[in-house]
């Protein structure tokens, strides 16, 4: 390998621009740093997904156990998407923008499972009361006990997500996927993303678990601010991608349009529609939601209230 000097050996510049003629070895090094890559920076694909399942397990391992599972799901995809890369194809990237439909199907598989940790009933009754400042909902819907977080369901959303297409899936499934040496190894480009984006994904697991244990709080306030934070993230966010999805498939400019900051990064070369979903999610509803946990957690203890949503059964 040479990268843009000349000179043997890997630059940025050249893994986010790999050339032609690359060996088997060199395709798997360039996929795997790709994924670290792409773990690292605040991806909308990845990001929102894997902190509302990790804050709601309320422990490292846990955490760590929602990044896996997650991005499983999403390295499956990704062997599969390279392969038709191989195959030629996933030349209908190339016509059609698929980030729209792809969002509003992640938004309503999020919801889907913020409604089931927070224990709203099939018939779903849309607490959009709550936006207005209603308090039309009554005492025992906003006591009923809130469920476990369905980190299985982190799996179904990696499957899900992994149809999003960005600058690095553009790399493995359009440079790097055409050069391995057959069919047999077209997975292998998507297999190392997968396993690099995984990776990183475990371990910003395990710190988005630890977002709830700040002060001296009592492991069942932890229980109790992780599965809130995780329900109202998941629930709400997921009406946000939704929103953002369906806005894309009328407007497809909306999807271009970015600030650039002069990072060649991908993912941090530009604020854009995927950086407002990662901030409005993860900011706004995650972070936003375990700051007023605790300070309801404090209001209760400060005015000794009897139903402050930590009994047993929450």
């Amino acid at each position: 390998m040479y990268n843009a000097e000349g000179r043997t050996g890997l630059s940025l510049a050249y893994i986010l621009n790999p050339t032609a003629g690359l060996t088997l070895g060199a395709i798997v090094l360039i996929s795997f740093i790709l994924g670290i890559l792409h773990g690292t920076t605040p991806d909308e694909h990845t990001w929102p997904i894997t902190f509302s399942y990790a804050v709601g397990s309320y422990s490292t391992s846990k955490g760590m156990k929602a990044g896996f599972v997650f991005s499983a799901g999403f390295t499956l995809q990704r062997a599969f998407l390279t392969t038709l890369g191989f195959l030629g194809l996933a030349a209908i990237y190339k016509a059609y923008n698929l980030d729209g439909p792809v969002y509003v199907i992640v938004g309503i598989v999020m919801a889907i499972a913020g409604a089931y940790i927070l224990n709203k009933k099939i018939d779903l009754h849309l607490p959009l009361d709550r936006l207005f400042g209603s308090k039309r909902h009554t005492v025992k819907a906003e006591r009923s006990p809130m469920h476990d977080v369905p980190v299985r369901m982190a799996f179904v959303h990696g499957l899900i997500a992994g149809w999003g297409f960005g600058a690095y899936a553009t790399i493995i499934t359009f440079i790097l996927a055409p050069q391995v040496p057959g069919l047999l190894y077209a997975p292998i480009p998507g297999l190392f993303f997968g396993l690099g984006t995984m990776m990183m994904q475990i371990i910003f697991g395990a710190i988005f678990a630890n977002v709830a244990r700040i002060k001296r709080l009592t492991e069942q306030q932890i229980r109790f601010i992780g599965r809130r934070t995780a329900g109202r993230t998941l629930f709400y966010g997921g009406f946000i991608f939704s929103i953002i999805g369906l806005l894309i498939v009328f407007f497809p400019v909306i999807d271009n349009w970015a600030i650039s900051t002069g990072n060649p990064i991908p993912n941090l070369d530009s604020i854009g529609v995927a950086t407002m979903l990662v901030l409005i999610v993860v900011g706004i509803f995650g972070i936003g939601n375990v700051i007023l946990s605790f300070y309801e957690i404090m209001k209760n203890k400060a005015t000794k209230r009897p139903g402050n949503g930590l009994s047993r059964r929450n």
